[in-house]
């Protein structure tokens, strides 16, 4: 009698245990097709299709789809300081079909990543526009742990091996994101940045607070740091500039050389807020400046041409030009879109001295 009860409680056991199991499977199916039905990073997106709206703010996900659209023929590389710059406005300003493609904090290799796949993907690439900011100098930016950042990255999206990309959908940030897409195309929720890659990430202009800005720019010091160059300079001795090394920029190098010859290639040297530069005339000023030259001799190399505004000027060294110290305000990026698609063109820059051509194309 106690084996037979005891036969009946097991079978019990094994029929909820089959049902739980089945269940658990039958929902992770669900929610898996779910994510999968709404593709929010465009996984079925190819040349000639239009990308999913972008529903979420880390751009490392949702960028990858527009260049595998086919519709953008040059591209905006870099980091935050090159988001504010608008792809239909150099669009309009050069000839192309711009996107923007920069990301918020992205690393040199996060960059390389970006633009392997863009020149890996687009048959005839018009114009690469690339901010060149200060982190392509630092000596240790090719080491492992200067790869990533805490924000996700998804090498999955950028290796070409698309029949395994499905499985990575099956995560709660997943269905997140589809569950906005979904929103959006009910109507319930705008998309979270344009479809060219285009987001004005500032606060609104109406809202400028320069008192703000200057406890941002200079942390609430006083008095405020001197712009004024260092004199006499700095002495550095020729063995320590012996051993600056700037090992991004082979990556750098290696990625314009993936482009074609008609290509055009800008590399644009961003405007930061003198409090966030090194006084000229210091030992780290006279670094950034062989930096530069190294900057430039790889363009002359590559046929590109280098717009540098990473000096003091009447850009940098106004405080009401920026939110903080890497990331200026909207009026500079439309100054900076007028004069790139004038050097692109051949023309000239403004005459205030706010920004110079250190290597021009051949």
């Amino acid at each position: 009698m106690g084996e037979a009860r005891e036969s009946r409680i097991e079978a019990v056991w094994a029929r909820w245990t089959a049902w739980f199991l089945g269940a658990a499977l039958a929902t992770l199916l669900a929610l898996w097709g779910f994510a999968a039905a709404l593709d929010p990073f465009g996984l079925r997106v190819s040349t000639g299709q239009t990308p999913r709206p972008l529903m979420d703010i880390n751009q490392r996900f949702m960028y990858p789809q527009l260049v595998r659209s086919g519709g953008f023929d040059s591209a905006v590389f870099g980091t935050s300081t090159m988001r504010l710059l608008d792809p239909a406005i150099l669009s309009r300003g050069i000839d192309g079909h711009f996107a923007n493609l920069a990301m918020n904090a992205a690393t040199p290799w996060e960059q390389l990543q970006m633009a392997t796949l863009f020149a890996g993907q687009v048959a005839a690439p018009k114009t690469i526009l690339w901010g060149i900011d200060g982190t392509w100098c630092d000596a240790d930016a090719t080491n492992e742990a200067k790869r990533l950042t805490p924000r996700p990255f998804p090498p999955w999206l950028y290796d070409g091996i698309r029949w395994r990309d499905w499985s990575q959908l099956m995560n709660l940030t997943t269905l997140e994101i589809a569950a906005r897409l979904l929103a959006h195309r009910l109507g319930l929720m705008p998309e979270r940045i344009r479809g060219d890659g285009y987001e004005v990430f500032t606060p609104p202009e109406a809202l400028y607070d320069a008192a703000r800005a200057r406890w941002h720019l200079y942390g609430g010091a006083d008095p405020w740091p001197d712009p004024g160059p260092v004199v006499p300079a700095e002495s550095v001795p020729a063995e320590i500039r012996a051993q600056w090394r700037f090992p991004a920029l082979d990556w750098l190098d290696g990625a314009l050389a993936r482009f074609p010859a008609g290509t055009r290639l800008l590399l644009v040297l961003p405007p930061a807020h003198h409090a966030s530069q090194p006084r000229q005339g210091s030992a780290a000023a006279q670094r950034e400046s062989a930096c530069k030259a190294a900057v430039a001799a790889l363009a002359t190399r590559r046929g590109a041409t280098v717009v540098d505004y990473a000096l003091p000027s009447p850009i940098t060294l106004r405080d009401d030009n920026y939110w903080d110290p890497l990331h200026f305000r909207l009026p500079i990026a439309r100054r900076l879109e007028a004069e790139i698609a004038s050097v692109a063109k051949g023309g000239p820059l403004q005459p205030d001295g706010a920004a110079r051509v250190i290597a021009p194309s051949r």
